[in-house]
Order: C-alpha cells, then structure tokens, then sequence
C-alpha cells in the first residue's frame, strides 16, 4: 500500500508540474496555479509518507 501512496504522491508531483508549465508557456494564470496547487498536494503526500516511515523504523 505504501508503495501505492508514494507513487500517486509522485503523480500528482509529475501532473502539477506538466500544468504549471504548460499554464506558464500559453499564459494561462489558472491552469498554472492548479498545476502548482496540485504539485504542492503531490509534496504533502510524499511528505506524509515518509514521515509514516520514518515511524515504521
């Protein structure tokens, strides 16, 4: 399952950047901030699951 999570976690990381870029490149304000908002999601998750394994040991 952990394994699960830090993947997504990684996702969302990939996705968010791929959108602030591409909101950045066409000049697009609110798909560059919804690609740095869903960056930041994929950071916390990561964030989270380190933290959960940081405990495990």
């Amino acid at each position: 399952m952990a394994a699960d999570e830090k993947a997504q976690a990684k996702g969302e990381q990939v996705k968010g950047k791929v959108r602030k870029a591409a909101g950045g490149a066409v000049g697009n304000e609110s798909m560059e901030a919804e690609g740095r908002a869903e960056e930041a999601k994929g950071d916390l998750r990561q964030a989270k699951e380190k933290a959960k394994d940081a405990f495990k040991k």
